[in-house]
């Protein structure tokens, strides 16, 4: 049962990169306490599909199943440690040059979670080309040509997916090109009407394009509609890390740091979150602001003794807003931007480059700018001052 943020990839949310599964010493060795009541579904589903897999290893059906259970289950709780779980799961398969496709799909999703976009963009141009037709793999290839600006790439895979796969989900995916290359207006004006058309969309799918919806009235400057929107999907119940991070964005943008740590007040699991639950603490100098960032700055230093780069976007928001250290910051940024380029990575370098007073530093991205013809009002306001700086 594949959800749209699971496959599609819109919780492209730095999450951290885990170590190599852990193989247990027994059959009865508790590997962790997940956060479930005994009574709860997941709990229970979990629960079967662990009990199945272990009475036979190679079931793949199973496997895939508990697979995708904790891949999405990194959505919901912004934990990583759930990958290495899923990687855990497929281990006989793992190393394979070309597992089975459901497999290979797998492996490509909690690829490209690790920030390892070309071992998961190898995979799906094998999956795609045993199976043209395959939605998922379609979708994960144009999300991750999107957050590297290939654009025209990214829109073939969005017109393929709309032709075989799913129309919702395929006008979606271009509303997202459109929003990165000067078409926002368009793209949201037709998305926006697409919904509201629609019938029968699963509330997952709901969520997905009321995010891209929000994203794109956020770039068309209206942040009226863009709450309306994440308000929205709030309010279909669905735990998901990445509209959380999202909206709570939006709020702090607005300063409003005491509607985002009610918003995110039990949320410290994710990393992600940790750091907006950080910078509203700050903001509204809560009692317990010091501990949050003692906490984070573990978490990230953990990270780097690990070797784990996946957090450098957020890690050089920390390093600026909360540390106050923009030449770390900036550092950071330009090793995330090698990496991936979406208009968050683009804000975090900007901010970076005018604190640490270096405009020349900023030229990959003040490039990026002028050749997407990006829509953002943030975005435009850090060029023109790094420009100014440069006369």
């Amino acid at each position: 049962m594949p959800r749209y943020p699971l496959f599609f990839a819109s919780l492209l949310l730095a999450a951290g990169a885990c170590a190599a599964p852990h193989v247990p010493s027994s059959d009865s060795q508790v590997l962790e306490r997940l956060p479930f009541k005994a009574n709860d579904p997941v709990a229970r589903q979990l629960s079967g599909l662990r009990a199945e897999l272990q009475r036979d290893p190679r079931n793949r059906d199973v496997a895939v199943a508990l697979a995708r259970r904790y891949y999405g289950m990194v959505a919901e709780e912004g934990d990583p440690r759930y990958l290495g779980y899923a990687e855990a799961a497929l281990a006989p398969w793992w190393n394979l040059p070309e597992p089975p496709v459901d497999v290979q799909v797998m492996r490509a999703s909690i690829r490209q979670f690790r920030h390892d976009f070309d071992g998961a963009v190898d995979d799906l141009n094998q999956v795609i080309r045993r199976d043209p037709a395959n939605a998922q793999a379609l979708a994960l290839r144009a999300v991750i040509h999107i957050v590297q600006a290939r654009y025209g790439d990214a829109r073939k895979d969005c017109i393929a997916l709309h032709e075989v796969g799913d129309p919702h989900i395929g006008l979606g995916c271009e509303a997202m090109v459109d929003g990165l290359t000067g078409h926002a207006e368009q793209g949201y004006r037709t998305l926006s009407e697409a919904l509201a058309q629609a019938r029968g969309l699963t509330p997952p799918k709901r969520m997905w394009l009321l995010i891209r919806l929000a994203e794109l009235a956020e770039r068309i400057d209206r942040p009226d509609l863009a709450e309306a929107h994440f308000k929205d999907a709030l309010g279909l119940d669905i735990t998901d890390t990445f509209l959380l991070a999202a909206y709570a964005d939006l709020l702090l943008s607005q300063h409003r740091a005491a509607e985002t740590l009610t918003l995110l007040r039990d949320k410290t699991r994710s990393d992600v979150l940790l750091l907006r639950l950080v910078l509203a603490a700050r903001e509204t100098n809560a009692k317990d602001a010091p501990q949050l960032e003692e906490t984070l700055a573990a978490r990230y230093e953990a990270a780097q003794l690990r070797g784990d780069t996946v957090h450098q976007q957020e890690e050089s928001r920390f390093a600026l807003q909360v540390k106050h250290d923009p030449q770390r910051a900036l550092r950071l940024a330009q090793e995330n931007w090698k990496v991936q380029r979406e208009p968050r990575d683009a804000q975090v370098f900007l901010e970076a480059a005018v604190a640490a007073k270096a405009p020349d530093a900023a030229r990959p991205v003040l490039e990026w700018l002028e050749q997407n013809h990006l829509q953002d009002k943030a975005l435009h306001a850090l060029a023109q001052r790094l420009k100014g700086e440069r006369s």
